[in-house]
């Protein structure tokens, strides 16, 4: 019986202490819906602009030889390299020896060619001379006169070979590239050595055909500095390949140095900011506006009453600290840019500053 008593109590415990902690809950559930929105204080605002835009991108390039200043030396022949002077990165001037082939065959190829030449001279004047006294028919002038053209061709031909196999530089300039070997055989398809003028760098980059198509020539090139230094000097776009490269599905360019800039050295890499385009009339925020969403982008943008409402919009070119909005903001309206990432859908904003529009980027 007494077993059964504090049972009975034990359930009437149980029951009321559910009825007092569902009143609880009812009470905090009531006081949570009549409460304000959450504030978030700090935020820093910006006003969306319309103002000119330039799109640029930041790649890397190769400072090469421009075209026409640049000189790739080859043998004439098949023959031994005798010597090699040729440094990589040597100066060099007008006439400078740089490879030497082995003379023996070069000096004997035209010693026989001299030799026929004296040969068919003679056997021209005499088959001249045989036709002017009537003995032997014209047709004998004319095929010795032919057989004199050939010899003196050779003769050329031998005669220029054995100049071209002391390799000279024919421009000023420093040698980039050396192939001979000391004791090797040259083969007259591969270059020995090449020389670049460096007083007239070009520098190549490659770029995606996306933004190759949006470039044109005449587009002004950035050279950057290291992080906290000035910039290097400037670059104008001369030129915009036609094809893709099928190796590195990139599509190169060439700009011309200005002069004036830094001294740049054939074959230094060079970063560089580019300008695809300018458009006259674009919606810029700042870069710190944009909220990742999934695949896509969003920004808090502020009404009067300081509340803050997510709108998705369509981010276009993007330029140092700025970024193009083409679709979901209108010009004058105000975005969350500090702080953006803290702040959720219809909260209270407190702007640390009043809002101001955004500085063109001079970038």
């Amino acid at each position: 019986g007494q077993g059964a008593m504090i049972m009975r109590r034990f359930a009437t415990f149980t029951f009321l202490a559910g009825i007092t902690a569902a009143g609880a809950c009812t009470r905090e559930t009531g006081e949570g819906e009549g409460s304000p929105p959450r504030l978030v204080v700090g935020v820093r605002t910006a006003m969306v602009a319309e103002q000119s835009f330039a799109e640029n991108v930041e790649v890397t390039g190769i400072v090469s030889g421009r075209p026409g200043h640049v000189a790739i030396l080859s043998a004439p022949g098949a023959a031994r390299i005798a010597s090699v002077s040729a440094v990589v990165g040597q100066r060099v001037t007008v006439g400078t020896v740089l490879v030497e082939l082995d003379q023996v065959a070069f000096h004997a190829a035209m010693q026989s060619a001299d030799a026929a030449l004296s040969a068919a001279e003679r056997h021209a004047a005499r088959q001249q001379r045989l036709v002017d006294a009537g003995i032997a028919p014209r047709r004998d002038l004319e095929q010795a006169t032919a057989e004199l053209a050939a010899a003196t061709a050779v003769a050329e031909t031998a005669r220029r070979q054995s100049e071209l196999s002391v390799l000279r530089s024919p421009i000023a300039g420093v040698i980039t590239q050396v192939n001979a070997t000391l004791g090797a055989t040259a083969d007259p398809s591969q270059a020995l050595v090449q020389v670049t003028d460096g007083s007239a760098p070009d520098i190549v980059f490659n770029l995606t055909p996306v933004q190759a198509a949006q470039l044109r020539t005449g587009a002004r090139v950035e050279l950057l500095g290291a992080p906290g230094t000035p910039v290097r000097g400037e670059a104008t776009v001369v030129a915009v390949g036609g094809a893709i490269d099928s190796a590195t599905r990139a599509v190169t360019v060439r700009a011309a140095l200005h002069p004036g800039g830094q001294a740049l050295q054939i074959g230094e890499t060079v970063a560089a900011r580019m300008t695809l385009a300018t458009r006259a009339r674009a919606l810029v925020v700042p870069m710190e506006a944009l909220v990742p969403d999934g695949e896509s982008f969003k920004v808090f943008v502020v009404d009067a009453e300081g509340t803050a409402h997510a709108r998705p919009v369509v981010v276009g070119a993007r330029s140092g600290t700025m970024a193009e909005i083409t679709d979901g903001l209108k010009r004058g309206e105000t975005v969350v840019t500090y702080g953006a990432y803290g702040v959720d859908d219809s909260v209270k904003v407190a702007p640390a500053a009043p809002a101001a529009s955004p500085k063109p980027d001079a970038k």
